[in-house]
C-alpha cells in the first residue's frame, strides 16, 4: 500500500498555497501605483512564506515556517483595523487572509 507523500498537495494545503498567493500579489498589485515599499515587502513575504511552508528541503522546519506565516497574516489583519484604507479590495483580502488564517491552523501538526 502506498502512503502519501507528506509534501503532496491536499485541499488544505493547496487552498493556503492559492490564498497566500492571492493576499500576496493584491499587496503587490496594490503597491504599484504609489510605490508602496511595506505593500511590495507584504507581498514578498507572503509569497515568500507559502514557497518555503512547501519547500522539501525545509520540512524539518514546516511547522516553524507555517506559525511564522500564521504570525505574519495576524499582523498584516491587526496592522489594517489600526491604520489600513476600508476599500472594497481591503475587505476581500481581509476575508481572504482569515480564510488563510484558518486553513493554517487546520493543517499544523502535518
Amino acid at each position: 500500500m502506498m502512503q502519501k507523500a507528506e509534501t503532496s498537495m491536499g485541499p488544505i494545503q493547496l487552498g493556503i498555497l492559492l490564498l497566500a498567493l492571492a493576499t500576496g500579489l493584491i499587496h503587490i498589485v496594490l503597491a504599484i501605483p504609489e510605490n508602496m515599499i511595506m505593500f511590495y515587502l507584504n507581498g514578498a513575504g507572503y509569497i515568500l512564506l507559502v514557497l518555503a511552508l512547501f519547500l522539501p528541503q525545509l520540512k524539518q522546519y514546516r511547522n516553524l515556517i507555517r506559525y511564522a506565516l500564521m504570525a505574519f497574516t495576524l499582523v498584516t489583519v491587526l496592522a489594517w483595523v489600526a491604520i489600513g484604507m476600508r476599500t472594497p479590495i481591503a475587505y476581500v483580502d481581509k476575508i481572504i487572509e482569515v480564510a488563510l488564517l484558518a486553513l493554517l491552523w487546520m493543517d499544523r501538526g502535518r
